[in-house]
């Protein structure tokens, strides 16, 4: 299956290898390449260096590029303008690291182009809990998490893949906070750990889809 490929365009090849690692984590099957730094070292951006990163994202599906700083996205956008194809590509603008980690796992579950984008886009951003309250869920669930690590970075990355296709809307709710069960960052903001239980919301045409999908990955210690 082609996903869609990521590039990180950072002032810093450090920081641009960092965050890759870290998408790459959360989405092993999609290709994440950094593109940081200059050629020679130093910070700073290298306009041939984020052309090649593209070219190697590029499975069949296009590329999306992400930045840090306003430098770095003029040197994203021109590498996308010279490409054979520029429709191949797009620029990203999303917060880097938030936006990484969504893209990815959007990305992880099969979403295209325009969907990848709005999840980098949409990271970080605070959930509209007043229309999320507008109709009742049609689905809850209780979950007790009884893996070791919680709800880190590995099982949310997990829940959110896992849920990323089906035709619902899911909210995690743990104490006061109330997350987007798609979000990555907002269910490892949960802080919820061994012990703790998730209570589970969904609505739409599978939301019954969606909370048998948590549950299993819950009640399978998301295969630790």
């Amino acid at each position: 299956m082609s996903r869609v490929g990521l590039v990180l365009v950072s002032h810093s090849a450090k920081l641009a290898e960092g965050v890759a690692e870290l998408a790459a984590e959360m989405a092993p099957e999609v290709t994440v390449v950094p593109a940081g730094g200059l050629a020679e070292g130093g910070l700073g951006t290298d306009y041939d260096a984020v052309v090649a990163a593209v070219q190697r994202a590029d499975s069949g599906s296009g590329v999306v590029l992400l930045y840090d700083l306003g430098s770095a996205q003029m040197t994203a956008e021109l590498a996308t303008e010279s490409l054979a194809d520029p429709n191949a590509a797009v620029v990203a603008d999303a917060p880097l690291v938030e936006g990484a980690i969504a893209a990815a796992v959007a990305a992880q579950g099969g979403a295209d182009r325009t969907a990848v984008v709005y999840a980098a886009a949409s990271a970080g951003a605070a959930p509209d809990l007043a229309e999320a309250a507008e109709s009742p869920a049609e689905e809850t669930a209780e979950l007790t998490l009884r893996n070791d690590v919680g709800l880190h970075a590995r099982p949310a990355a997990l829940l959110a893949r896992t849920l990323a296709d089906v035709d619902a809307e899911v909210r995690v709710r743990l104490g006061d906070s109330e997350v987007d069960a798609r979000s990555v960052l907002g269910l490892m903001s949960l802080g919820a750990r061994q012990g703790d239980t998730l209570h589970l919301d969904a609505r739409g045409a599978q939301a019954a889809e969606a909370i048998r999908r948590a549950k299993e990955l819950v009640e399978t210690n998301f295969g630790e």
